[in-house]
């Protein structure tokens, strides 16, 4: 059956690549399909037996395929409709997940109970936010109030449908909102009818949220000023946004950071105390194991506190997987029977993916089982006794190792340090940090927080030791597929055993052939402009602006997009992915045309992560961007240069508008043109309509571009008349957020470009654009055309 199951499970995975989501009569040809499998399997002749089997694995797969899209059409069948977005909706309901506070204010999962505006449809589950009144004012006076989970609440909020960026190696937040239910997003009105109508709603889900909050506030109270509390939180209820930024780094470069979630190892190693202790407990009582046996008793002890502490911390895939895996063995166990650890895993993965099919999209999916798999295809079938200390080392070596293309194809780095780190830090965590953190989440215990904190801090000294080891880490681009499938197999023939034992022949000969499988991840070199050519990416970075633009031998960033949150930004977000996902690892130039924070807000992230030769700017000499930056220039009208026979040249500003005070930020604006033998593009930043007049009458035919990306998001101030048609683009980019609140771009202003015969885009429904300037052309390329998927939302 485990042939079976896994074709089960390459059909959900096969569905959640579709672009569309197929009609649900087509299952219906799964009706015949079986009837044959039921009639060629009955027969004994070994060739009728192997087309049954063969379409026996077809109709799982198929199973899985429809079993998947028919939860997808009953989940996307909930939507907001569109023209509800953005109007006020009075709703109660119930706060469903564990609150995240910020520093803008809080924001928590919403059950919806009862539409209490007439006519309004909305969505079971939504996002909200709830902002302090001056923004990121400190002021309690200003702060929303406190939110607990499995609260009633009456709200009035204003919608909108999941809608996010879409980049090329980014992160994709339909994607996410889908995975988690979210059908909606959006935040809460100021309104006197906002009130509390239930401190508690007494139901199970609720209850477990209450109490991981409970948890969560009593170790904020106890280590209120501790460095690494968040990550204590993150160990006891599952809570990884409680981890700063910092630390995240420290512990992605060392390769631990799966340590500082709920691992499957955390939850085995709890049911395996639980096990241990209800069966030399029950085994001492004649009267009790006359009535059940002490190892069914335990067994059945050690999945309910694998249950539990999953649930506690927020049931992720890594942790499901374990409940299934061990919910199998205590099935197995309590009926007598023996079942291999290959059965146990194929019974957790079709348990997996039969609850929620979204679960193949997470990385978390494929690391878990991906571990597991590598852990029984080292250890299960060996012949012989090894000593614990080799068997422990040769499984820690083969999951490092196991896990490289899989690492590298979704992140594009693997840290080089991982195995002397994950030595230290996995007895460490697990035996010691792990145990006492979840006794502190007993109220009478909750002490015990204060050495789990002592010994975790020593760990983390020597994970940032490690840390700051120059090579400890390696990034590279993004693998192609083929590569990743062929290093797969590679280490799969590299792992086999080398001798069975006992006397017996040679294992697998030939084992070092696996290790020629997996040079093709790192030896296949990432795609590059030829001499002469540029490709330039617009990336979508909601209401901002960020571009990159390559030559054979270069890269420039200009502008960095904006800003979210104190952790959160467009550099580390959307930039750095991207960057590393293609090949970057040096930025030769990176422009930030002016200060204003849409355009300025992820670069002082692509300084710390990225070597950047030069900063051109408009900032002022004490900006925090040009402290940062090594070495710095203004941006002035006149200069250029040349890269790989490729024109880069400066429009705007001039000399002396930095002697001009008065002079608004949007004036200040770094105005570059990009000029091929292909084509060019126009990049002007925010600009108005007075610095569009002086570009006409300064620079004049020079202005003319293949590619225009529109002033100022296409705002009513600028896109002027005599700009449009002295430029006179064929292809214009808004670069805009999805329902920004600016209204951009205007209508009249795309009417203006149209009426030229322009062809539009904007990022807000296209996603990315990639233009490529080669063979005396342009080719456009957009991410929502490219890797189109059921969930994306098309904005009415």
């Amino acid at each position: 059956m485990q042939g079976y199951f896994l074709a089960f499970a390459m059909g959900v995975i096969l569905l959640q690549q579709q672009a569309e989501l197929p009609e649900v009569f087509w299952a219906g040809a799964l009706l015949p399909l079986a009837v044959s499998v039921f009639f060629l399997l009955r027969y004994q002749t070994t060739l009728l037996a192997v087309i049954g089997r063969t379409l026996l694995a077809i109709l799982f797969l198929g199973s899985g395929f429809f079993w998947a899209a028919a939860l997808a059409q009953w989940r996307i069948s909930d939507a907001l409709p569109h023209e509800w977005e953005g109007r006020d909706i009075r709703l109660v309901g119930v706060v469903a997940e564990l609150p995240q506070a910020n520093e803008s204010g809080v924001r928590f999962a919403f059950d919806v109970e009862q539409v209490l505006t007439r006519d309004a449809r909305v969505p079971e589950r939504i996002s909200l936010a709830w902002y302090k009144e001056g923004g990121r004012s400190s002021n309690p006076e200003v702060a929303p109030p406190q939110i607990g989970a499995g609260e009633r609440w009456q709200l009035t909020a204003r919608l909108k449908r999941p809608h996010g960026t879409n980049n090329p190696h980014g992160f994709d937040f339909e994607q996410w909102a889908l995975e988690r239910n979210i059908r909606a997003t959006g935040y809460v009105r100021k309104s006197d009818e906002n009130m509390r109508l239930e401190q508690m709603v007494n139901r199970p889900a609720y209850q477990v949220e209450h109490l991981r909050q409970e948890v969560r506030e009593r170790f904020l109270a106890i280590l209120p000023d501790h460095a690494y509390t968040g990550i204590l939180v993150a160990l006891a209820v599952g809570d990884q946004r409680a981890i700063p930024r910092e630390q995240w780094q420290i512990l992605t470069r060392t390769g631990v950071n799966h340590l500082m979630s709920i691992s499957g190892l955390h939850v085995t190693m709890v049911s395996g105390l639980i096990f241990s202790l209800f069966y030399g407990l029950w085994r001492r009582s004649y009267r009790l194991t006359l009535r059940i046996p002490a190892r069914k008793a335990a067994a059945v002890a050690g999945l309910a506190a694998a249950l539990g502490y999953a649930l506690l911390a927020g049931f992720a895939v890594p942790a499901q997987r374990t409940v299934y895996m061990l919910a199998a063995i205590a099935i197995a166990l309590w009926l007598g029977r023996s079942i291999s650890m290959g059965a146990v895993l194929a019974w957790a993965l079709l348990a997996v993916v039969m609850i929620d099919p979204w679960s193949v999209l997470s990385p978390g999916f494929w690391l878990s089982f991906g571990a597991i798999a590598v852990i029984l295809l080292v250890s299960a079938g060996r012949i012989g006794r090894t000593h614990w200390l080799s068997g422990w080392t040769r499984v820690q070596w083969a999951i490092t190792l196991g896990l490289i293309p899989l690492l590298l194809a979704m992140f594009q780095q693997v840290s080089l340090v991982s195995p002397l780190a994950n030595a230290i830090a996995i007895p460490l965590v697990s035996l010691v940090v792990v145990p006492f953190t979840l006794l502190a989440t007993l109220p009478p215990l909750d002490f015990m927080v204060l050495p789990a904190h002592w010994v975790l801090s020593g760990c983390m000294q020597l994970m940032q030791w490690m840390s700051d080891v120059p090579q400890a880490i390696w990034s590279q681009h993004a693998p192609p597929a083929w590569a990743v499938a062929a290093g797969m197999a590679g280490i799969c023939w590299m792992l086999l055993p080398g001798r069975l034992g006992l006397g017996l022949p040679s294992g697998f000969p030939a084992r070092w052939l696996g290790g020629v499988a997996l040079l093709p991840i790192f030896l296949t070199p990432p795609q590059n402009p030829s001499p002469g050519e540029l490709w330039v990416t617009v990336l979508d970075v909601g209401q901002g602006l960020a571009v990159v633009a390559r030559t054979q031998n270069h890269a420039l960033l200009y502008d960095t997009g904006p800003g979210f949150n104190l952790d959160a930004d467009s550099g580390n977000r959307t930039i750095i992915p991207f960057l590393r996902g293609e090949g970057v690892k040096r930025v030769d130039a990176m422009i930030v045309t002016h200060a204003d924070a849409d355009h300025s807000g992820g670069a002082l992230s692509v300084l710390q992560a990225v070597p950047v030769d030069w900063l051109v700017s408009s900032l002022k000499e004490d900006h925090p961007i040009q402290l940062a930056a090594a070495s710095t220039h203004q941006c002035r009208a006149g200069e250029s240069w040349q890269w790989d026979d490729v024109r880069f040249e400066m429009l705007h500003p001039p000399d002396q508008s930095y002697s001009n005070p008065k002079l608004k930020t949007n004036a200040m604006s770094c105005v570059m043109k990009i000029t091929t033998s292909h084509g060019s593009v126009l990049l002007p930043a925010d600009i108005e309509k007075k610095s569009e007049y002086q570009l006409v009458e300064r620079a004049g035919d020079a202005l003319a571009a293949t590619v225009l990306v529109a002033p100022h998001h296409g705002s009513k101030t600028s896109s002027t008349t005599e700009f449009v048609s002295r430029v006179n683009p064929r292809l214009v980019i808004f670069t805009v957020g999805y329902r920004n609140r600016f209204g951009h771009p205007k209508n009249e202003v795309a009417e203006r470009y149209k009426s030229i015969g322009s062809r539009l885009l904007r990022s807000d429904t296209d996603g990315a654009v990639s233009l490529r300037f080669a063979n005396s052309e342009v080719t456009v390329q957009t991410a929502r055309s490219l890797r189109r998927r059921y969930w994306h939302d098309i904005p009415s």
